[in-house]
């Protein structure tokens, strides 16, 4: 499997854990709602009862109204009631009022209360039989959930937001784990590259000497050419040794940089290929480490030269920005890049080419923002018409020379 095609799995298995999880989600919301419904019928038919109680105590005998007294109406210690007889007299439980207030402030909360009550539940009236047997209203038993249905109603809402919390941390947990093991495979990868180049490169440089004892060689350039080649693999070499440690910046012209990579690359390359410098201000230094500057430049110009196939224009523009900032934008005439590209195109393994692991992005934008606390974004793309990158670094006062 290419690196490519594991990004894109990855992204396919993080949509399904996201769709799983709000069908756990909603189903943990519809399950907990059945159940809120079926406790609110049972709170329900409890008030009933305690009405009824009540009706009863109004019309039986002494024994009859100690057991409906004791049995009934005192075991209601979790619903909230409020029972207002047809006098305006008050009976409540189960709702905390503060001490030391007076009847007519505690009337007054009662019946703020009933008017909270009535838009969640209707009131069961309460009605008895008079001497005469005739049916008469005296009053209605007022009642909200209780605390146990206020917990259960908060309960999915307590749940989700727990294990969205542990997801979240989980997320970057696991993300952070991941970074770290590929941060172990890049610097592991880089260092053995470094330390395997070290054996050929010096057999190069041995190689250099003995050819220059050949007088024609000599004259045709060839032992230049190829010490020319020997010091960029010293330089590769350096900038796969720096992966993993911290590099040291220190303040470069930032044009002369650019222009010694594109005299290094300009041979190498189609001789349709131009590259064009527009400097807004002359004598510009940052803060870079040069080996690994160097290879972000070299990425992409690279990338520009291929988006145009070998033909057309790249055009380096520097200036100052604000804040300290220097801004280089490295603009190509190739064939650009469709919106759903941008997103991906500094992704690891990510790569429109047939061949190519994808990592030459990935690496410039690790150099950049890690190495050099800098940022590099694609600033303008459009297809037919060419891509822009932009490159941000820290602006720095030019070395007093000694």
């Amino acid at each position: 499997m290419r690196v490519s095609e594991f990004y894109k799995d990855n992204s396919k298995l993080k949509w399904l854990v996201l769709v799983l999880s709000v069908i756990i989600s909603i189903g943990s919301i519809y399950y907990t709602n059945i159940l809120v419904e079926q406790l609110k019928e049972r709170e329900r038919a409890q008030v009933r009862l305690f009405a009824k109680a009540i009706e009863y105590t109004l019309s039986e005998n002494d024994d009859a109204l100690l057991f409906v007294s004791e049995e009934i109406i005192a075991k209601n210690n979790s619903i909230p009631t409020i029972w207002k007889n047809a006098e305006g007299q008050w009976n409540y439980r189960n709702i905390d009022l503060p001490e030391n207030l007076s009847q007519t402030r505690i009337n007054r909360i009662l019946e703020n209360k009933i008017l909270d009550m009535q838009k969640d539940y209707e009131p069961i009236p309460v009605t008895y039989r008079n001497p005469n047997g005739e049916l008469e209203n005296y009053g209605a038993v007022y009642y909200e959930h209780s605390f146990l249905l206020t917990q259960l109603l908060a309960y999915p809402y307590i749940q989700l937001t727990a294990i969205a919390v542990f997801g979240i941390i989980s997320f970057l947990a696991f993300n952070y784990s991941k970074e770290a093991e590929q941060n172990r495979v890049w610097v592991g990868l880089a260092k053995e590259t470094a330390h395997q180049l070290g054996t050929p490169i010096s057999s190069l440089m041995a190689w250099t000497e003995v050819l220059r004892d050949d007088h024609e060689l000599q004259r045709r350039g060839i032992p230049d050419e190829l010490d020319k080649d020997i010091r960029k693999l010293k330089v590769v070499t350096e900038r796969f040794s720096s992966i993993g440690s911290q590099p040291v910046l220190r303040p470069e012209p930032v044009t002369e940089t650019v222009q010694m990579m594109i005299a290094y690359l300009q041979p190498r390359l189609s001789s349709k290929i131009r590259f064009q410098i527009s400097a807004v201000e002359e004598n510009l230094h940052a803060m870079i480490h040069l080996p690994l500057f160097e290879w972000v430049l070299e990425n992409l110009f690279k990338n520009a030269v291929d988006a145009m196939g070998s033909m057309g224009t790249i055009t380096v523009t520097i200036m100052k920005g604000s804040g300290e900032r220097i801004f280089i934008d490295v603009a190509d005439t190739g064939k650009g890049m469709p919106t759903a590209v941008l997103k991906k195109v500094f992704n690891p393994g990510f790569t429109t080419k047939k061949r190519g692991w994808g990592l030459g992005l990935a690496l410039a934008r690790r150099i950049i923002e890690i190495y050099h606390d800098g940022r590099i974004f694609v600033k303008t793309s459009s297809e037919s018409q060419g891509t822009t990158f932009r490159i941000e670094l820290k602006a720095s006062e030019a070395p007093i020379k000694v």
